[in-house]
This record gives structure tokens, sequence and C-alpha cells, in this order.
């Protein structure tokens, strides 16, 4: 799976929470100054040919959706990191955030609790 840009990574984030959406749409989302529309336009395009979005025609225009799942792209960040910083170990991860972080041994028993959760 290709890695996406800042600029990318952005316009994902709005297209993962709206589901659908033209370009008038995600600029509405963007924060001031609002890029031009033909930046944003050209960047939903390069996501296109990454495999990230796919479009329906709707009138004149088009309208965007993802085609990858957040998850399935947070995932796939997840593991990049931990195999590019942490040599592939999820417990240097941790314990590096642990330390960075100052997380208490009752938030660490919180994580733990809720990881446990999610496997049932």
């Amino acid at each position: 799976m290709k890695q996406l840009t800042k600029a990318e990574e952005e316009i994902m984030q709005i297209l993962w929470q709206l589901e659908r959406a033209n370009v008038a749409t995600v600029i509405k989302e963007l924060p001031e100054p609002k890029p031009a529309y033909n930046t944003i336009s050209t960047i939903i395009r390069i996501l296109e040919s990454k495999g990230f979005v796919d479009h329906e025609q709707e009138g004149k225009g088009y309208i965007y959706f993802p085609i990858l799942k957040k998850s399935e792209y947070s995932n796939q960040s997840i593991n990049k990191l931990v195999d590019g910083y942490f040599q592939g170990s999820f417990k240097s991860m941790v314990s590096f955030f642990m330390k960075k972080n100052d997380i208490s041994l009752q938030e660490m028993e919180a994580i733990l609790k809720e990881i446990e959760h999610e496997k049932e």
C-alpha cells in the first residue's frame, strides 16, 4: 500500500468522515486559508490513482468516496512505524511512548483492559 503525503492524508480524513463528498464539500471542511479548488481536485485525483478513492458522476460533477477503510490504512501505518523505528517490536514502541508521555501505571492498566475487551 502506498503512503499518503500530509495533504493527501488530510483529504482522506475528511472523506473518511463524510463518506461521500464533492470537491466543494471537502474544501468547506478544510481550515482557513482555504486551498484552491484545482489544488484539492488534483489531490483527489492522485488519491484515485493510488487506489484510495473512487468516484461516481452526479450531474455535471463527481462525488468521491474512500475505497480503503480508515482502519486498514491506520493498521498499515502503525506497522510501518513499528517496523521502521522500533525494529518490529510493539513492546519497544509502548515502552517508548510510556516514557516520553509519562503514562501512569493506572493509565496503562486501563489501556490493557481496553485491549483485552476488544479481543473478546
